[in-house]
C-alpha cells in the first residue's frame, strides 16, 4: 500500500543551507528507519536498484502556495531560523514498509530531537490521509488505485514539482517524453503493486500542453539538471477501456512514486493535477 506522508517539523536550532541537500535528508530518513528497525534501515540503504521510498526537499510552511501548481523549493540559500514551521514528504511504496515503521508513527515523541546536520528537529505531527490543505498527503492500496482509475479519461496533466531527469544509456535527459514518464511509472508499479500491468498503450499517448523549464541542482559533489513545470498528455486513437484504465492508474500512482532519477533524494516529485 503506497503512502504519501507529511511530517510537520520544527527546528530547535538554525538549519544551515549546507545541511538541506538531498544527501542530508536522505540520511535523516535512514536515521528514522533505523531508530525503529536497524536491520530494515541497513536493507533499504543497500538496495541497488529502485528504492521503495521517496523523499521531498524540506519545505517552509506558508499560508498560500506561490503558484497553483505547488512547485516546491529544492534549494535553500538562506538559513532556516529556529522555530520555523516546516514540512517534509516521505512516500513508501512497499506494502510492508509502513507496517514495520508503525512504532515510529504510534510512539511519536514531539520532544525527541532528530538531527539534520548540526540542527535539531522535532516532529510535531504526521499526516497520512488526504488533506484539503495539503495535496501531497494521501494513502491508498494498489487495488484501490487500480479500481478507482477511470476507463474513459484520456487527459493527464502533471506538475513536476522538483527537477526531474531520466537516465538514457550513460547520460541523463531532462525532457519528459511519454516513454520516459510512463515507463518510469510502469516499472515502479510492476515492482511494488502485485498487480502487473502489461501491454500498456504508451504509443497512444501524446503531449498536448507543456510549460516546462530546466533547473540545475548543485552541491559539493555533483550537478543535476532536470525539468520543472507542467505538462499534459492525451490518449489519441482507438484505445480500449482497459488500456485507458491502466494508463489512468499509472497517472494516479505518480503522486507516490515520482519519476526519473534521484527520487530518494527529493528529485522527480510529480503529481497529477485535477
Amino acid at each position: 500500500m503506497p503512502y504519501s506522508l507529511i511530517l510537520n517539523l520544527t527546528p530547535t536550532s538554525p538549519i544551515y543551507p549546507q545541511f538541506l541537500t538531498g544527501r542530508h535528508l536522505h540520511a535523516l530518513f535512514f536515521t528514522l528507519v533505523s531508530h525503529v528497525d536497524r536491520q530494515l534501515g541497513t536493507y533499504l540503504h543497500n538496495e541497488k536498484t529502485e528504492k521503495a521510498f521517496t523523499i521531498s526537499p524540506l519545505q517552509i510552511n506558508t499560508k498560500k502556495p506561490k503558484n497553483r501548481n505547488y512547485t516546491l523549493q529544492w534549494e535553500h540559500k538562506e538559513t532556516i531560523p529556529t522555530g520555523t514551521p516546516c514540512w517534509w514528504r516521505i512516500s513508501l511504496l512497499d506494502d510492508t514498509l509502513f507496517g514495520k515503521l508503525t512504532q515510529l508513527w504510534l510512539n511519536l515523541n514531539p520532544d525527541h530531537p532528530w538531527h539534520l546536520g548540526s540542527a535539531d528537529l522535532h516532529i510535531t505531527s504526521i499526516l497520512g490521509t488526504p488533506q484539503s490543505t495539503h495535496p501531497w498527503a494521501n494513502a491508498s492500496s494498489y487495488a484501490q488505485l487500480y479500481q478507482d482509475a477511470s476507463e474513459s479519461d484520456r487527459h493527464f496533466s502533471f506538475t513536476f514539482a522538483t527537477p526531474t531527469a531520466f537516465r538514457q544509456g550513460h547520460y541523463d535527459t531532462a525532457l519528459p517524453t511519454r516513454d520516459c514518464v510512463f515507463n518510469s511509472l510502469l516499472n515502479r508499479w510492476n515492482k511494488y503493486s502485485g498487480i502487473e500491468l502489461s501491454d500498456i498503450s504508451i504509443d497512444s499517448i501524446f503531449p498536448s500542453f507543456f510549460n516546462i523549464r530546466t533547473e540545475v541542482v548543485a552541491d559539493s559533489r555533483s550537478k543535476f539538471i532536470g525539468c520543472v513545470g507542467e505538462i499534459s498528455y492525451r490518449i489519441l486513437g482507438d484505445v480500449d477501456a482497459l488500456k485507458i484504465k491502466q494508463i489512468n492508474a499509472l497517472a494516479d500512482f505518480a503522486l507516490y512514486c515520482g519519476v526519473g532519477r534521484k527520487t530518494p533524494m527529493g528529485m522527480g516529485m510529480i503529481r497529477r493535477l485535477s
